[in-house]
């Protein structure tokens, strides 16, 4: 119901739709590619109908106003740790129609894994087939997530979790595509890489709104 509500607000021009960045425990930089959000939002305004801020949110698990966020997004290198009561918040938070993007920035896959398995213990990550709606819902991405940067040489992956077959967890895996929606100049990637980027967050901002 979350989701419906909100994309009546904003197809009325009611409500500015902003993505809240989760400040998380553990000693990982949950503040990485500060220039990623405030790029993506800017083309989401721009290319859609969608109204956003210049800038997203930042929003600690405790703060009651994260109910206010249809759409959270967690990146980092390092290790990332959920307490008991972060856990069950985020639980409440998903089954109430909440969606997470967490966009590993090389680093933060085996703690990541970890805590969000305490959350969905039943549910565990698995990759999204090419023909989901996530790759095609105003881009068309055929063969999944575009690669933006190398790491390991591995391909890049997108793996969620489902509650009651709505996807509620998205995890963009060796694609590092907060890297690509920082300002071109900071890591000197191709316009190519930039757009690709681009385009697969607005992807993911419309699915989240219209799922």
């Amino acid at each position: 119901m979350m989701q419906f509500v909100l994309l009546a607000l904003i197809i009325f021009n009611q409500y500015d739709f902003t993505i809240a960045r989760v400040k998380y425990g553990g000693g990982g930089d949950w503040y990485s590619d500060p220039s990623s959000l405030p790029n993506l939002l800017e083309q989401v305004r721009v290319r859609t109908s969608i109204r956003t801020p210049i800038s997203e949110d930042t929003v600690e698990i405790t703060d009651p106003r994260l109910f206010q966020y249809p759409y959270l997004y967690m990146t980092g290198h390092g290790n990332v740790i959920f307490t008991e009561e972060e856990v069950n918040i985020l639980r409440t938070y998903f089954t109430s129609g909440g969606f997470l993007h967490a966009d590993d920035n090389y680093g933060m896959d085996s703690s990541f894994r970890r805590e969000i398995k305490k959350i969905f213990p039943e549910s565990p990550l698995v990759e999204l087939p090419f023909d989901h709606p996530i790759y095609h819902s105003c881009y068309e991405f055929p063969h999944g997530l575009p690669k933006i940067h190398e790491h390991d040489g591995k391909p890049p992956q997108g793996l969620g979790i489902f509650f009651n077959d709505r996807l509620v967890v998205f995890y963009t895996y060796e694609c590092d595509l907060g890297d690509g929606w920082e300002d071109p100049d900071v890591h000197n990637d191709p316009p190519e890489k930039h757009e690709q980027a681009i385009m697969m967050g607005i992807n993911i901002v419309w699915y989240c709104l219209t799922h």
